[in-house]
């Protein structure tokens, strides 16, 4: 019997990210370990097929492996780490969150949906659940039918949206619920952080991000640093950051280059902060990730 690992080897030819047959969902592999760094995680589920990773938020550290899958409710900046090797790649599948998966899952399970979404922390970004023997069976035929271009047509979103049930069946998916439920805080901060990703280049006023979701400045802030662990200002400055690591690695950016696009005016600031957060000069970091892979280097910010 085919295992995990070897379908999500088998669809992942390159280093890095590789696109599956079906829309947002992504097999990464990585050959070379990865020390501590910062990144920014997308909106998404994390299935480890070999290996295992560490990301750490605030003082918490999460680990997760082929026995937990990792739920990022909302992007995060966070920071990582993974160990790798050329015979033992670290493979994982990555699925964006489909809202409209996750709705009508919702709506199906009814009644048998509350006192499982009732459980957990429903203001946390990310969360761990058990890959238990369903969850791990789903998955397998997701990725087996990946490799089949009939089956995925036919196959693909009926077993996404199966696995997203297996996901709300799960003991933390309190937060992936109210997510997808108006009105919550979590919801709210979610419309607030899509509203930051759209726009990060442009300067950003916290009491008017406050009032797009109709929360007091001082209300926003606590329940944006619960969920993101982070404060606004210093959540929009990691994402212009990663920005920018993005363009100089994968766009070959210039230095001046990159802190325009991400919004900033002084280029001595961004040159200092950059620095700060990565710990190397952003000119000594473009002529470092010159020298390795691009791919390898640029998607470390997204897993």
């Amino acid at each position: 019997m085919t295992t995990t690992a070897e379908l999500m080897n088998r669809l992942a030819p390159s280093v890095g990210l590789n696109n599956t047959r079906l829309d947002g969902v992504r097999i990464y592999k990585a050959t070379q370990s990865s020390p501590r760094s910062p990144l920014l995680y997308t909106q998404g589920i994390i299935i480890v097929g070999q290996g295992k990773k560490r990301v750490f938020l605030g003082d918490t550290a999460y680990e997760y492996t082929p026995d937990r899958y990792l739920v990022m409710s909302v992007p995060i900046p966070a920071e990582c780490e993974a160990p790798a090797t050329e015979e033992e790649p670290f493979l994982a599948m990555l699925i964006d969150i489909n809202l409209a998966h996750v709705s009508t899952v919702i709506g199906k399970m009814g009644d048998h949906l509350p006192p499982l979404a009732g459980t957990g922390d429903t203001n946390r970004g990310l969360f761990l659940a058990e890959a238990d023997a369903f969850f791990k069976e789903t998955t397998a035929r997701l990725l087996s039918a990946l490799t089949s271009p009939i089956e995925t047509e036919v196959l693909g979103d009926a077993l996404l949206q199966e696995l997203f049930f297996r996901v709300m069946c799960g003991d933390n998916a309190a937060s992936l619920y109210a997510l997808a439920v108006k009105n919550t805080h979590l919801s709210r901060i979610d419309k607030v952080l899509k509203q930051i990703h759209s726009h990060y280049q442009r300067p950003m006023d916290v009491d008017q991000l406050a009032g797009l979701v109709n929360m007091s400045p001082s209300a926003f802030h606590r329940a944006f640093k619960e969920v993101t662990a982070s404060s606004p200002i210093q959540y929009i400055k990691k994402v212009r950051l990663n920005k920018a690591r993005d363009l100089l690695v994968l766009s070959g950016a210039r230095v001046n280059e990159a802190a325009t696009q991400v919004g900033y005016e002084s280029p001595t600031q961004f040159s200092r902060e950059f620095k700060r957060y990565f710990g190397e000069s952003p000119v000594a970091f473009s002529n470092q990730a010159a020298r390795a892979t691009a791919s390898q280097a640029g998607v470390a910010s997204r897993l």
